[in-house]
């Protein structure tokens, strides 16, 4: 049996590294104008959203293709130095961070949507590219890639962290929609996983076990993706409640019957409130349900009528309805900016996120409680939730300065994570583990699932050098 689950601290674990002389000269010498030193670029790249901090790495060298890649990471193989691998810098728990020093392998310029086979509904692109300007290149074919976690991240960064968002109760994950992928392993080595196919038995999964290793595994260089046809028809909604438990039943009592719904999101009161505020928006300020359905016109209106009929079992009521592209655009771009409406209703603060997900039959008892117990800590926080597949964060914001709240933020998630895991869930559903879970996966997976993850990396990565100190320690 686990010990209690005891709050995390918010101060990453830094060990530098001693780096050989010559280093960064090498860099410099193999990239040119690609590799910088400077302060300002170099501190850009050692942080990222979390309310964790530590120093910067000591180089950031800019990749324009696989071959850069690949020298780079052999450059730091022969000294031993740590490689982080960067997108656009949007994660949450600290996986950017160089708490043992190294380079920031920066892919935003390998940005190239290479193939579109429209036929097999893939595409095949570089993985500085985003999920905006993919669904952009791919809507002139019919098609659109579906995973939207909210921010305009890299697919690269979205695999690593094996991504999902508003679309997953439909759609699925990044785990189920990554076909195959080109890798630069610790060694500088270039390999190939998976393929074009829609499946194959062919040993090892070493695609999905890439997925989600946040940058520890390997630096992702190439990804095929499988694309979607887009719908005939989409209709998005709103609608309001009177309570907070009616809200969630509706969701839990949609999911059950089996309607087809792409997005089903919610938001409580103080949510709807600072998003309001953010994005200029007059909703009604209560517990309120963001819905989108997908389908032709006559499914589409078939899953309307029966999750009409659910909401009006449980109190719902102000249906409003957002059916054209600019309409549907302005509502879940407030959606997505839902955090960032937090971060400004409380000038300075910072952000402790959590995003526990639980099966769908268990989402009142996980997070019902975990607003009750906030309200009575008296932390300022919003709250929202993909609870169409039993996801839900809860932000906590708090003044960085203040060790107090620091603590008490910690400590609520804390008790969070501890009842998610009771009720049969997951201590992270799509941000990952980063820094800031390391101590929760033991008691969500285990020591001896943990020790055979540590084998892994230990067998492919054997110095360590692949974003170390990140998913639990060495």
């Amino acid at each position: 049996m686990n010990a209690p689950l005891v709050a995390a601290s918010l101060m990453p674990s830094i060990t530098q590294r001693a780096i050989a002389p010559g280093f960064v000269e090498q860099l410099q010498a193999r990239f040119g104008a690609q590799c910088s030193t400077a302060m300002v670029v170099r501190e850009q790249h050692g942080r990222d959203e979390s309310a964790m901090q530590a120093p910067p790495p000591v180089a950031v060298v800019f990749a324009q293709s696989t071959e850069d890649v690949a020298a780079a990471v052999q450059l730091a193989a022969q000294y031993h130095a740590p490689v982080i691998p960067f997108g656009v810098g949007s994660s949450l728990e600290g996986h950017l961070l160089a708490v043992q020093g190294g380079i920031s392998l920066d892919v935003s310029r390998m940005n190239k949507v290479l193939s579109i086979n429209a036929d097999d509904l893939t595409v095949t692109l570089q993985p500085g590219v985003t999920r905006k300007q993919l669904n952009e290149e791919v809507k002139s074919a019919g098609l659109f890639f579906p995973i939207d976690p909210g921010a305009d991240a890299s697919l690269g960064g979205m695999c690593a962290t094996r991504a999902s968002g508003t679309n997953a109760v439909r759609y699925g994950t990044m785990r189920e929609n990554v076909l195959a992928l080109q890798v630069v392993t610790a060694s500088g080595e270039v390999i190939r996983t998976g393929t074009g196919a829609k499946k194959s038995s062919a040993g090892y999964d070493l695609t999905r076990l890439m997925v989600g290793s946040e940058g520890t595994l390997g630096v992702i260089t190439e990804i095929t993706l499988k694309l979607y046809p887009l719908p005939e028809a989409v209709m998005a909604a709103t609608c309001a409640f009177s309570s907070l438990a009616d809200a969630v039943n509706t969701t839990i009592q949609i999911i059950q019957l089996g309607v087809p719904i792409a997005r089903c999101e919610l938001l409580d009161g103080n949510t709807v409130r600072m998003v309001n505020q953010h994005s200029k928006l007059g909703l009604a300020e209560g517990p309120m349900m963001l819905m989108e359905f997908h389908g032709s016109p006559a499914g589409v209106q078939e899953q309307i009528a029966t999750v009409q009929e659910i909401v009006k079992d449980n109190q719902g009521h102000g249906f409003q309805w957002a059916d054209t592209p600019e309409e549907r655009t302005r509502l879940w771009t407030a959606r997505h900016n839902a955090y960032f409406a937090g971060i400004q209703s409380r000038p300075g603060c910072r952000c402790i996120t959590t995003d526990t997900c639980v099966p769908i039959s268990k989402l009142a008892d996980a997070l019902l409680d975990s607003v009750d117990e906030a309200n009575a800590a008296g932390i300022p926080y919003f709250m929202v939730g993909h609870v169409g597949d039993g996801n839900f964060h809860m932000g906590y914001l708090i003044d960085p300065d203040n060790a107090q709240e620091r603590a008490t933020a910690e400590q609520l998630n804390a008790q969070l994570v501890a009842r998610a895991l009771h009720l049969g869930g997951t201590c992270t559903g799509e941000h990952g583990v980063g820094l800031h879970k390391m101590e929760f996966l033991v008691h969500e997976a285990g020591a001896g699932a943990v020790a055979m993850m540590r084998a892994i990396k230990q067998a492919l990565d054997p110095h360590n050098i692949l974003n170390p100190g990140k998913i639990f320690a060495l």
